[in-house]
């Protein structure tokens, strides 16, 4: 499926390409660039009519246009009387044979100027537009409606952004990047012209000719190794200030580095963000300012974060103050999944989607997270914190419970906490809380990191500060910012320069294959073989696959192998599973057996614009009865699988020839038939709905390796079972038990049934022993027909079918002489 096919699908078209009168139809299409600012961006063009109006649709693509899903309506032309194409390809380019076509289209107020890759099916598309546009000229009083395109306008989401950016201006040459043949599909109203575009990768031509591709190097992505890492700090402060206004100094807390940080970044909670705290506290407006910079609510519970790029290494802070109470942990976990989920950052590039926090290379958190002491009651953490007993305080925090059952802050380092609870004080004091409530002391407020190189310098808290009832804690981290190694980035630089040329070969599909070698161990006739091929594109772009036929073979695969999916489309750094199955039919078998052919073949995996790969499958299969011939079989004793490969060719070449001298006396019947028949014969004379009710295929496969392999007493299986064995042995012949030389002279004489017996007489001796000794058996299930409900029409509908068999299709006519020609032998007065 091209990309003309994937863009009919848009419109509503079937598969076939049949155009329905009153729908629009794809004329014409074509691939193009149209030219930006910047950089040459891939677009589909069709010309598409309806109803006699034309229109340009432009589409955008992904990748291979496949399907529909693979391209999206950008904008629509109409053709109208202010629309307008023109050619603007220089003198120059124009005598460069292989150039590409530059054409500028416009209608009202909207400009595109386009390069048409090279080639006939460019001029086709562009001889199409000035058709219609010359249509609409002759007839300038006939205004066109163009209801039609109403509803696909609907879908279009272009962004104003890229109007603005449309514009001609030079770009570099493409030229042999594209290989286009020009497909005709027959619809009721004459023909439809697709351009199909391979969008093959060319190869450097010889030389420094001005017709060579040029590849624009746009970025340059850097390797971890072309970065060093400078070490900033950073002073992360958190303080619930609990609706208080300053009423002290806050230099014990943000000053209390030997050295001033790089970066201060600082989180309050519970300010007072009223108008009357705003305008007439007694705090400095600079400092009330820069406090409402960093405060986590819209209400009383929240978070807020910034984000910022610094020299290479995108950080983001989050100050958030999480949900109360001593009862309320598992809220608190969810609020922290809240929060990384909802909070996002919109980029710059609104195509691009937004971030989440946890989307940087370094995440710090702060705030009063709210976190409290379970198990314990308050003196005994009162008398932990007299002995300064943190570490095993600490073991009873919530915070660190829930981080180590991986409940929360996955991934995130909190510093060791020696030093006593931040919450909760008697406001101005040191005095833990003297209310009713009596809080239990706990560490509210916490600071915590994630992302590599990552120091932490000191993490305390400042009792000297007692404006609240929290204290405020800090925490100095050392971190390691990314920046450019110069060296390594000219390096890098140098690099892709140099190798442009490896850069376009990766571009061709690859594929990386599991196996190269299938072997098939003991096949057999009618059972069902399969391994798995995976593979796995590690090229640089999608790759479609297909196995193709060898030089003078109509198919990719002999009979009894498959491939399922026989070709398909895989994205980049995807993979897919092809099954090669195996499966050896009543076709197949007489080739197989006797050793004319063996289990061996060659698939040929090829890649569009890709290479090809070779992949063997071979087996051994186990001979069968199913698929030999009755000459054959009887002439062999033993088993047929304990027969040697030599005499086993060398019966099927005599079975062409039934009159052939053997020194031995053979069977007079198939000993493998006789098992069958005597079995039904002493079990099944009284089974109801016998060679009418299918057996099971586990038993049909016991059945058939008993017969194959050795002579046992009894046969296993169901009687059903065994009678569809029969059945199938005797389809699987491959002369039937009435050679086909005989076929015609049955249905010649199928009314008379002493011309039918002569005819039987005339059989080759092992064949006339068969149909005898089959027939003997069937009128024997006849006296029974009271029990097993067998009826003569039924026997001869089975088995007309089975011993009078064409090399041609029968038709119904054909059918209906056959089983009369049978009945003969099903009545009780046939000898």
């Amino acid at each position: 499926m091209d990309q003309s096919v994937a863009i009919q699908e848009t419109l509503g078209k079937e598969e076939n390409c049949i155009v329905v009168s009153f729908e629009p139809r794809m004329k014409h299409a074509a691939q193009c660039d149209i030219l930006l600012d910047d950089c040459s961006e891939n677009r589909l063009l069709g010309l598409v009519e309806c109803a006699k109006e034309h229109a340009i649709f432009i589409y955008t693509h992904r990748r291979m246009a496949i399907t529909a899903d693979d391209v999206s309506l950008e904008d629509i032309l109409p053709i109208t009387l202010d629309f307008a194409v023109v050619e603007v390809s220089s003198p120059e380019q124009l005598v460069v044979v292989g150039a590409d076509t530059r054409v500028r289209m416009s209608y009202k107020n909207e400009e595109l100027e386009l390069r048409l890759p090279f080639g006939s099916h460019s001029r086709l598309f562009l001889c199409e537009v000035n058709k219609a546009w010359s249509d609409v000229c002759r007839l300038p009083t006939q205004v066109p409606k163009f209801e039609w395109i109403k509803k696909y306008k609907k879908s279009i989401k272009r962004q104003e952004a890229m109007k603005q950016a449309i514009a001609p201006l030079e770009v570099l040459s493409t030229k042999n990047n594209q290989h286009q043949k020009i497909e005709k599909v027959s619809d009721k109203k004459g023909s439809l012209e697709k351009v199909k575009s391979s969008n093959s990768i060319p190869q450097k031509s010889k030389g420094n000719s001005s017709q060579d591709k040029k590849v624009p190097v746009r970025s340059i992505r850097l390797s971890y190794a072309d970065y060093y890492f400078f070490s900033d700090r950073f002073f992360l402060g958190t303080y619930n200030v609990n609706g208080q206004t300053p009423k002290e100094s806050l230099r014990p807390w943000l000053s209390c580095t030997p050295e001033p940080p790089d970066i201060y970044c600082l989180g309050f909670q519970e300010l007072d963000l009223s108008k009357e705290a705003f305008f007439f506290s007694d705090t400095t407006a600079k400092y009330s300012f820069l406090a409402l910079i960093f405060h986590p609510s819209q209400g009383n519970k929240g978070a807020v974060a910034i984000r910022f790029r610094f020299h290479n290494s995108d950080i983001c802070v989050v100050n958030s103050h999480l949900a109360a109470h001593v009862e309320e942990y598992e809220r608190r976990n969810q609020d922290f999944k809240d929060i990384c989920s909802r909070l996002q950052f919109r980029q710059l590039d609104p195509t691009q989607p937004p971030l989440t926090i946890l989307k940087h290379n370094v995440v710090l958190w702060i705030g009063d997270l709210n976190y409290r002491i379970s198990d314990l009651d308050v003196d005994r953490v009162k008398d932990l914190i007299a002995k300064n007993d943190y570490e095993t305080l600490h073991s009873y925090d919530q915070l660190k419970r829930q981080i180590d059952v991986e409940a929360v802050f996955v991934g995130f380092k909190e510093g060791e906490i020696d030093f006593q609870p931040t919450y909760k004080y008697d406001t101005g004091s040191d005095k833990w809380d003297t209310s009713e409530k009596c809080r239990i002391p706990a560490w509210c407020d916490r600071i915590l990191w994630k992302g590599k190189n990552i120091q932490q310098e000191h993490y305390k808290s400042h009792m000297d500060v007692r404006t609240s009832d929290h204290k405020p804690v800090s925490s100095l981290l050392v971190i390691g910012i990314k920046r450019v190694n110069p060296d390594a980035y000219k390096k890098t630089f140098e690099e892709i320069v140099r190798n442009i040329d490896k850069m376009e070969n990766e571009c061709i599909p690859s594929l990386s294959l599991s196996k190269r070698e299938f072997h098939f161990k003991d096949v057999k006739f009618m059972q069902h073989h399969a391994e798995t091929l995976n593979l796995f594109n590690d090229g640089q772009v999608p790759c479609q696959f297909e196995f193709i036929q060898k030089p003078n073979e109509s198919t990719y695969s002999k009979p009894w192998l498959t491939a399922n999916p026989p070709k398909g489309f895989i994205a980049q750094g995807a993979s897919m599973d092809v099954d090669l199955e195996v499966f050896v039919n009543r076709s197949m078998a007489p080739d197989l057996n006797c050793g004319k052919q063996e289990i061996e073949d060659i698939l040929v995996l090829h890649l569009e614009r890709g290479k090809d790969y070779f992949i063997s499958v071979t087996g051994n299969y186990l001979p069968s009865c199913y698929g030999t011939s009755i000459y054959s079989l009887c002439h062999m004793k033993e088993p047929i699988q304990d027969m040697p490969k030599e005499t086993l060719l060398e019966l099927a070449e005599k079975s062409l020839n039934d009159d052939a001298a053997t020194d031995e006396k053979p069977l007079d019947i198939p000993k493998e038939l006789w098992m069958m028949v005597d079995h039904l014969f002493r079990n099944a004379v009284n089974q109801e709905d016998i060679f009418q009710q299918p057996g099971l295929r586990t038993e049909f496969a016991e059945i058939r390796d008993c017969l194959d392999s050795g002579m046992p007493d009894s046969l296993p299986g169901s009687n059903h079972s065994v009678a569809e064995a029969l059945l199938l042995f005797l389809d699987a012949l491959p002369e039937p038990v009435i050679p086909f030389s005989f076929y015609q002279q049955c249905l010649e004489c199928s009314s008379s049934a002493g011309q039918c017996e002569k005819i039987i007489s005339m059989l080759p001796p092992f064949h006339k022993n068969v149909f005898n000794y089959l027939a003997a058996f069937l009128r024997e299930l006849l006296k029974n027909s009271a029990n097993n409900r067998l009826e003569v029409d039924i026997l001869a509908t089975i088995f007309a079918s089975l011993l009078l068999r064409s090399t041609k299709k029968q038709d119904l006519a054909e059918k209906k002489k056959t089983q009369e020609f049978f009945q003969h032998f099903l009545t009780q007065h046939s000898s």
